[in-house]
């Protein structure tokens, strides 16, 4: 037996709420992702939209067909700014209430007017160009997990093609009035599509969630939260001290009078010339080296796929263009400067032995004078 629209309706209306309340949850976990309290909203406009017109008891007025309808276009709104904050958390809202504005002013003229066909025809092309847009949204960010947001865009597509699909039969039925809900296999395929790409994408949403969550926890506990370089940790866990690495090359890097910028100026200007310091790493490294804090004023760079003379100019460049910066250190007109030691490996040598003659030829820069890099031995191979 076919099950009528009402009761889809009303399956509609459950289901909804429930994803609706499972991004709510997410949010409230996760108070910066905007995009799920975006999307609860949307899906929560949507449940008293569906709840309406399930529960209309035969009636089909002006009331019963614009209130719902405007609420449909205001969930489905909140649903498009929902997936653009999802890819870009950056996003502005105007593209969203521009096409707000518009759609609610396109289904207003023919229902006002009175005619009720032609304003469905109309709800039905408008929300199939919402699931496009949000489609789109998620196919430009398929990058971040391409298998679920392609997922996701297919939902999408399938549900807009639902919705194309009812707004074609209302044309071939060719009525601008008409004084109940359409009842046809287009309305049921539809009706049923929305169930099952709510449901999908409303899982795919939440696993993307959860996946973020996680990469940024990790990423939280690999990272020195001043500085936004690896931690010590992170860097070990990379190169274990016991690992052999015979071609590696290493830079140890050390602030110059670090104490007497936070003695004279106080701890607040020495962070901001330790993130100082980061910036210029991040600016004057390659994309494939991966610099660290190991603690206090001590940094490291490892520069993977490198010889040590090519690693010399780029340690020579970060010393120079952190000197150029002239912050002060609050002592004689002195500026910040930093030293550096520089090693590669040999033979048998493990990353703790590498990292130790860098940290000797850091102190051997410290003890010549600072602000330069000295070059530490090569290591004699058996």
């Amino acid at each position: 037996m076919i099950i009528d629209n009402a009761s889809l309706l009303i399956a509609i209306t459950f289901s909804s709420a429930a994803l609706m309340g499972a991004l709510i949850i997410g949010w409230y976990n996760a108070r910066g992702e905007k995009y799920l309290a975006l999307g609860a909203a949307g899906i929560g406009l949507i449940v008293v939209s569906m709840a309406i017109l399930g529960l209309r008891n035969g009636a089909y007025d002006f009331t019963i067909q614009f209130v719902p309808y405007f609420l449909l276009i205001s969930g489905m709104s909140f649903i498009y700014a929902g997936a653009r904050q999802f890819r870009n958390a950056a996003s502005t809202f105007r593209s969203p209430i521009i096409t707000w504005a518009v759609s609610v002013v396109s289904l207003s003229i023919p229902l006002i007017a009175g005619y009720s066909g032609t304003g469905t025809l109309i709800l039905n092309w408008i929300a199939a160009a919402y699931m496009l847009l949000c489609a789109w949204e998620y196919w430009r960010g398929r990058h971040e997990a391409p298998i679920a947001l392609v997922a996701n865009t297919i939902l999408y597509v399938l549900v807009s093609t639902s919705f194309v699909a009812a707004a074609i039969m209302l044309i071939i039925d060719g009525r601008a009035i008409i004084d109940a809900p359409p009842d046809n296999w287009a309305e049921h395929f539809n009706l049923i599509m929305s169930i099952v790409g709510l449901t999908g994408i409303g899982a795919i949403t939440l696993t993307l969630h959860h996946a973020r969550a996680a990469r940024r926890h990790r990423h939280e506990a690999n990272t020195d939260s001043l500085t936004g370089v690896l931690n010590r940790r992170a860097l070990f866990t990379h190169f274990p001290e016991d690992e052999i690495v015979p071609e590696l090359v290493v830079a140890m890097f050390d602030l110059d009078h670090f104490k007497q910028i936070n003695d004279r100026r106080g701890h607040a200007a020495g962070d901001k010339v330790l993130q100082s310091f980061a910036q210029t790493l991040r600016a004057e490294t390659r994309g494939a080296d991966i610099p660290a804090r190991l603690g206090g004023e001590e940094f490291c760079v490892v520069f993977p796929g490198l010889d040590r003379e090519a690693a010399l100019v780029i340690a020579e460049r970060i010393r120079a263009a952190f000197a150029a910066k002239a912050i002060p250190t609050g002592h004689d007109n002195g500026i910040a400067t930093v030293s550096a030691g520089l090693a590669s490996g040999g033979g048998e040598e493990t990353f703790s032995s590498l990292l130790s003659r860098a940290d000797a030829a850091l102190y051997k820069a410290k003890r010549s004078g600072r602000n330069q890099v000295q070059l530490a031995a090569l290591r004699l191979v058996a």
